[in-house]
């Protein structure tokens, strides 16, 4: 496992934009995002494969969202636009360690996660 830490939410106006970002103390495989908003269930946002950088989102964020890695320092990043008050949720970073086939869209694919960080989308 490796430990993840999450930065980046805040408070933004509907049509806006933020960036998160997740830290990682090693190498991991894939990273993924995922929302909780209250009462909802924890969902899938997108996820990033460290060697080659290939991406996948989820229906919901495709076009606004871009998810993106820097090498030099395990961080992965989470570029959000044209911001919804339906974004809004707590935002949270995955690892996953072990190589596998496919892409990951369930929690259960990752074996380290991070806190979560709060993203608040006013209209």
């Amino acid at each position: 496992q490796v430990q993840l830490v999450a930065s980046g939410g805040g408070l933004v106006q509907a049509g806006g934009s933020l960036r998160l970002s997740c830290a990682a103390s090693g190498r991991t495989y894939a990273m993924g995002w995922f929302r909780q908003a209250p009462g909802k269930e924890r969902e899938f946002v997108g996820t990033i494969k460290w060697d080659g950088g290939s991406t996948y989102y989820a229906d919901s964020v495709k076009g606004r969202a871009t998810i993106s890695r820097d090498n030099a320092k395990n961080t992965v990043y989470l570029q959000m636009n044209s911001l919804k008050p339906e974004d809004t949720a707590d935002y949270y970073c995955a690892a996953r360690t072990v190589e596998g086939i496919g892409w990951y869209i369930l929690p259960k694919s990752y074996d380290s996660w991070g806190q979560g960080t709060q993203v608040t989308v006013f209209s």
